[in-house]
């Protein structure tokens, strides 16, 4: 399992990257194809206080990647909202490698 953090405007976070780190584990040890994943985590500025802070996942797998990204008012929500919208996607590529 390779996972890549990067950081914008927001400084490191290890109990953010430990966070992840178990959610994206969960889907490495479902997922057997997963080559790697790319965390980006940034902040933005916005007017509404349940916004702003924003994780986007990339996913290496066999295929097109796979991406999410989601903004929420705190990494951890943002992190949750991206791994259940990776886990969506991945469910549907697993579907269509087994048709074929």
């Amino acid at each position: 399992m390779n996972i890549n953090f990067e950081y914008d405007k927001v400084s490191a976070s290890d109990a953010l990257e430990i966070f992840t780190a178990k959610k994206l584990e969960k889907l490495f040890n479902r997922y057997d194809f997963i080559v790697r994943a790319d965390v980006f985590f940034k902040t933005e500025n916005t007017s509404s206080d349940e916004t702003g802070k924003i994780c986007n996942i990339r996913l290496s797998a066999p295929g097109p990647r796979i991406f999410a990204e989601a903004s929420n008012d705190s990494f951890e929500k943002s992190v949750s909202e991206s791994y259940n919208e990776l886990k969506r996607q991945l469910q549907k590529r697993k579907e269509k490698m087994q048709t074929h």
